[in-house]
């Protein structure tokens, strides 16, 4: 199994590879991993990522998820099995609403897209 860093640098490209507009993003961001009776904070730094295990004080937005869901996400998800986490609320998002909104109206749109290229 691979350390926390690289399962959130692998998370971290495989969603900016699907949503290519939000490789140029800059945005710093704080990851809870909650796990049995443990919580890991990462200070996850895009474009990049920069990542280090710590208290993100300048953090725009903290992501909170439990660690087995994490896992699967980072190894095998993509965005619309993100998007599902978060909707049933496996993935909590705190902070700048400004900033959620934005990544989720690029994400929609994103996938928009993908929707228009299989039907034609």
């Amino acid at each position: 199994m691979a350390s926390t860093p690289n399962l959130i640098r692998t998370a971290v490209e495989r969603f900016q590879a699907e949503v290519p507009a939000l490789q140029k993003l800059k945005l710093v961001f704080g990851l809870e991993l909650k796990g049995r009776g443990d919580i890991q904070l990462y200070r996850v730094e895009v474009p990049g990522p920069k990542i280090s295990k710590d208290l993100a004080q300048d953090e725009r937005v903290l992501i909170q998820i439990d660690r087995p869901q994490f896992n699967e996400l980072a190894e095998r998800g993509t965005v619309k099995s993100y998007r599902e986490a978060f909707e049933t609320g496996h993935i909590k998002v705190t902070g700048d609403s400004s900033v959620q909104k934005l990544i989720g109206q690029v994400v929609e749109r994103q996938e928009q897209r993908a929707g228009l290229r299989k039907v034609h």
